[in-house]
């Protein structure tokens, strides 16, 4: 048993344990994200840090029984459209992409993919709480735009190495 921010105890194998200890090992992957950016990239290892803050407030509110006793802002419409201005700003800076690309690239960008594959993982645990008991709907619309910025960084710190981006042969994106 374990328990919540705010009263509560619940076991360690349930869905909000699940849920924000996954938001804590995606963090986690990205200060290694951070750590390999180096100062290199210094807008983008920001960006990451204020990701990782947002993080930190989005486990405190899945922790906790009552978020609204925790006096900390949660998860909101802003939090999700500061993730689109960086997508749209990153973005603007990539040639379209045509086809599928696999995961890979540069040590940096490779880990960005990581941490968009985990980012997904965690929304779709975010979910499944959400079917269970109903959460924060920003916390899932965060989670989403989220993976997106890590596929859109993972693609400029690649662009910016000078590696080249591995495409699958299937069917190209129309």
């Amino acid at each position: 048993m374990t328990d919540l921010f705010g009263g509560g105890r619940v076991s360690k194998s349930d869905l909000r344990v699940e849920c924000y200890g996954e938001v804590d090992e995606l963090s986690s992957i990205i200060g290694l994200c951070r750590s390999l950016l180096g100062e290199k990239y210094p807008e983008i290892s920001k960006m990451l840090q204020d990701v990782q803050t947002a993080l930190f407030r989005m486990a405190a509110e899945l922790a906790s029984g009552d978020s609204g006793k925790l006096g900390l802002e949660l998860i909101g419409e802003r939090d999700v459209a500061v993730l689109d201005e960086h997508v749209e700003r990153i973005e603007s800076r990539l040639p379209p992409l045509r086809h599928f690309i696999y995961p890979g690239g540069s040590l940096p960008a490779s880990m960005l993919h990581v941490a968009r594959a985990v980012a997904r993982r965690v929304e779709r645990r975010a979910v499944a709480l959400n079917n269970r008991e109903g959460i924060n709907p920003y916390i899932l619309s965060y989670l989403n735009r989220l993976s997106t910025l890590f596929f859109a960084l993972a693609r400029y710190v690649n662009m910016m190495e000078g590696v080249s981006e591995d495409t699958w042969p299937g069917r190209g994106i129309e």
